[in-house]
């Protein structure tokens, strides 16, 4: 009986340790994180976000814990966190050391654009919030919704050329590249990138676009509405020399969903291969 009694005892206390290791005070500098740890069923545990973190749309009614996308040590520990998340290399040094000295912890989580890489995303959110079981359970749920995605893009093919532009107005247009998250999202959804003679992105050109002539411009919803509108957008110079131009081919999807490689990919696959 005693043995019986020494052993309940020693689970109870492991039961407890467990229960609070899970953070009680969640900062998250990232939507793609903010959405994970939702998911995760620990978004009552969120006390600010970032600038970026819009969905779930209550996530949008939190503190924010940046004006910008920079943020500072006092602005951090002005929330009394027990962790933050943030994607790797986005936090300085400086202000990682300031809160580990604060005894708060600081996860930089490293993202890889494909769906490997958001399985992984999850399971190191999921080991950083103590509640691995949960990540587990997630990934396998999303896993089989992406593999039912992708299989749907192959048995719909459409092989339509996609040229991505990067717009805040007309003076910042960027085009995007090989090895870059547009390229990637573009080709999990059956497209082709239109580009493909350099990485990363690079200034816009009437050039570049008559040249890579595509079939469609994909666009984020704030840079088509910086240029005007789909109307004002078929007007550039050059778009009419192009098929998306001739045939009114301007889409846009929300930006956070489209680049993501959250736990909707399944989502931002499906609908971008509509969009083709």
């Amino acid at each position: 009986m005693k043995k019986h009694f020494i052993i309940l005892c020693v689970l109870l206390a492991t039961l407890q340790t467990v229960i609070a290791a899970v953070p009680k005070r969640i900062i998250t500098l990232n939507n793609t994180l903010t959405e994970t740890v939702d998911a995760l069923g620990l978004g009552k545990n969120l006390v600010a976000v970032d600038v970026t973190s819009i969905y779930p749309a209550y996530v949008q009614k939190l503190p924010k814990a940046s004006r910008n996308r920079s943020v500072s040590a006092e602005g951090l520990l002005s929330f009394s966190p027990d962790i933050v998340l943030a994607a790797y290399g986005s936090i300085s040094k400086e202000v990682e050391y300031q809160l580990t000295a604060a005894n708060i912890k600081v996860v930089q989580i490293k993202q890889a654009y494909s769906p490997a890489g958001t399985y992984q995303l999850i399971k190191d959110v999921a080991t950083a919030l103590q509640v691995q079981a949960k990540g587990e359970a997630l990934v396998k749920t999303l896993q089989a919704k992406v593999n039912k995605a992708i299989n749907f893009v192959k048995q719909h093919p459409k092989k339509t050329k996609v040229l991505f532009i990067y717009a805040r107005g007309t003076g910042v247009m960027m085009v995007a590249g090989k090895n870059t998250s547009v390229d990637a999202m573009i080709s999990l959804a059956g497209g082709q990138n239109a580009v493909s003679g350099f990485d990363d992105f690079k200034p816009y050109t009437t050039e570049a676009l008559v040249e890579s002539n595509p079939d469609v411009i994909l666009m984020f919803d704030f840079g088509l509405s910086s240029l005007g509108g789909v109307e004002s957008t078929l007007k550039m110079p050059g778009m009419a020399q192009t098929n998306a131009g001739k045939n009114k081919r301007i889409v846009q999807m929300d930006s956070n969903l489209l680049v993501g490689f959250s736990t909707r990919l399944d989502q931002a696959i499906l609908q971008l291969h509509s969009k083709f």
